[in-house]
């Protein structure tokens, strides 16, 4: 078992919450250790360790780590609750209404051992200003090393049928917006095979805060199942040494994303947060070769063409793939 990671501070023990603010801060604390439970499970092998740490500002945060699993070589599930007010500079560039803020949420990334395990990310959050506005975001997408075209329809379908207990129009709009924001312009290519991507819901605009609060709640909750089903059913499938150069090649492409356009990433620096827990989403390793291109007519080629924009995975049902290939 690794050893456990160094206790910056004492573990944060959650209160009965007594306001909405603190209600939301409450489910993504148990949230937390939820998700932790059913990756564990799913691995079989490590557990996660836990890192508990205080904002220089105010409050803190548990930032859980899995390292040199059966399946998953590096996995973080991190929760926060902080507040303070950050500077002139960095609310203009978050588009703060005061520079005033508390923020609580989970942000998840996994990064599986093997290349025919995806990448997973999923992130629910929620923030009050100083003036009093207060909005919620997140979602959820999945990055493939090589795309499985019916698993990936299934991880959209699942998206769909939360969207829709909620909003008809969510899924359209939320998954245009994932489309959008996990491109990589200087790539001109997606992350992966997309989600849904949402951010500033805001209570009274967009729904009253309990409506919205019960759409976040709902999506937090799926990540577990959908991603581990995908886990579960990849767990045993051989890799070569050539796919595992792939997986290096499309880690980079992770890491690029994350430091160069995440908005997560730059609220988290902006504000002073622990470089540690920010910086926790990025890859064990990650390879960067001049121009290195897939061969044409290649399983890389194949995934390379699904890392485009508008990408309908519900129009149709998607072929069964040879999965002893």
């Amino acid at each position: 078992m690794d050893a456990p990671l160094t206790t910056s501070a004492p573990l944060l023990v959650p209160t009965a919450p007594s306001s909405f603010r603190e209600s939301v801060e409450h489910w993504m604390r148990d949230f937390q250790l939820r998700l932790c439970a059913q990756l564990e499970e799913t691995d079989g092998g490590a557990t996660f360790q836990t890192d508990a740490w205080e904002h220089h500002a105010g409050g803190g945060g548990r930032t859980r780590v899995i390292q040199n699993g059966n399946i998953l070589e590096k996995g973080g599930v991190a929760f926060s609750a902080v507040w303070g007010e950050m500077s002139a500079a960095a609310a203009k560039t978050l588009l703060m209404p005061d520079p005033r803020f508390f923020a609580t949420g989970v942000s998840v990334v996994q990064h599986p051992r093997s290349p025919r395990q995806p990448i997973a990310h999923m992130n629910v959050r929620y923030f009050e200003a100083g003036d009093g506005q207060a909005w919620f975001g997140g979602g959820l997408d999945l990055t493939p090393i090589y795309v499985d075209e019916r698993q990936a329809r299934r991880f959209h379908e699942r998206i769909f049928a939360v969207c829709e207990r909620h909003n008809s129009t969510y899924y359209s709009r939320f998954k245009a917006w994932a489309d959008e924001y996990f491109y990589l312009p200087h790539r001109q290519e997606t992350r992966g095979i997309g989600g849904i991507f949402f951010d500033r819901l805001t209570v009274g605009k967009d729904g009253d805060r309990d409506e919205l609060f019960a759409f976040v709640q709902d999506v937090g909750d799926v990540f577990g199942p959908a991603y581990t089903e995908i886990l579960s059913e990849n767990r045993d499938l051989p890799f070569t040494e050539a796919q595992k150069q792939w997986q290096l090649i499309r880690r980079g492409r992770y890491a690029e994303f994350n430091l160069a356009i995440d908005r997560g990433t730059r609220f988290g620096l902006e504000t002073g947060g622990r470089t540690e827990s920010i910086l926790m989403s990025l890859p064990p390793q990650a390879e960067w070769y001049y121009n290195r291109q897939p061969e044409p007519g290649s399983p890389e080629a194949a995934t390379q063409a699904w890392l485009r924009k508008d990408v309908d995975w519900l129009a149709t049902p998607a072929p069964l793939l040879d999965r002893t290939a």
